[in-house]
């Protein structure tokens, strides 16, 4: 089986590094699977998500002319929702939506107004 970008195949984590793990994929070749492609959080040790010797599905990014193969497990992986996307109340009828709106609009306009208020000053009368 060729190495092609875009091919999901199967290798064994072979080395740990600060800036990644390496993986040997089959006929003896090894690839990179960058500490960026690990995980779709933040990654602060590769440790912490792979150890040598682990099975590990990856996605072939980039097969550069030197022969260097970019791996990534991130790919193959859902990324998380955000946040937002979890609490947004998707079954809220239109005027319910605005009107949310016009509320969090009041209460932004009025924090600004009290921010932007002016002191009280003494003037220097001449």
């Amino acid at each position: 089986m060729s190495i092609e970008v875009g091919r999901v195949v199967e290798g064994k984590v072979t080395g740990i590094t600060d800036f990644g793990a390496f993986v040997e994929l089959d006929k003896g070749k090894t690839g990179l699977v960058h500490i960026s492609e690990v995980a779709h959080t933040y990654v602060k040790d590769v440790n912490q998500h792979l150890k040598v010797d682990d099975r590990v599905k990856v996605k072939v990014i980039s097969v550069g002319d030197d022969g260097k193969i970019g791996l990534s497990i991130k790919r193959l992986q859902s990324p998380p929702k955000k946040e937002r996307q979890q609490n947004k109340k998707k079954d809220l009828s239109f005027e319910d939506k605005l009107s949310r709106f016009f509320k969090e609009s009041d209460e932004k306009f009025q924090e600004l107004s009290e921010d932007r208020a002016p002191n009280k000053k003494k003037t220097n009368n001449r």
